[in-house]
């Protein structure tokens, strides 16, 4: 698997709306065409009206390779800086989950 959390802090209450916009229509084209995206959860932040928090994973690095390249995550690249005011990204490590698929290592 491969996975990330970004955070986005939009630049005003204008701005989040359209970037939530630019986010439904972003999500729409990944359930659509995406089978190695396994999970694309978008949250706001609970007290804070202009953050957001995404959650990926992807079944490996592949896969999040190809969502990179499909026409409606570019749009989304491109579009998002009319809304973001800043922004940070971390790539995980697996450890212990449920409701994920299962590594198997050669231990």
């Amino acid at each position: 698997m491969f996975a990330l959390v970004v955070r986005f802090d939009l630049k005003d209450e204008d701005a989040a709306d359209a970037f939530d916009s630019l986010v439904s229509r972003t999500a729409e084209g990944i359930a659509q065409h995406e089978p190695g995206t396994l999970v694309y959860a978008t949250h706001r932040v609970a007290g804070e009206p202009l953050a957001r928090v995404f959650y990926e994973v992807y079944a490996d690095r592949e896969a999040f390779e190809e969502h990179e390249r499909q026409p409606h995550t570019l749009t989304f690249l491109s579009d998002r800086e009319n809304y973001v005011a800043s922004s940070r990204v971390e790539f995980l490590e697996d450890g212990p989950s449920k409701g994920l698929p299962r590594q198997v290592t050669d231990d």
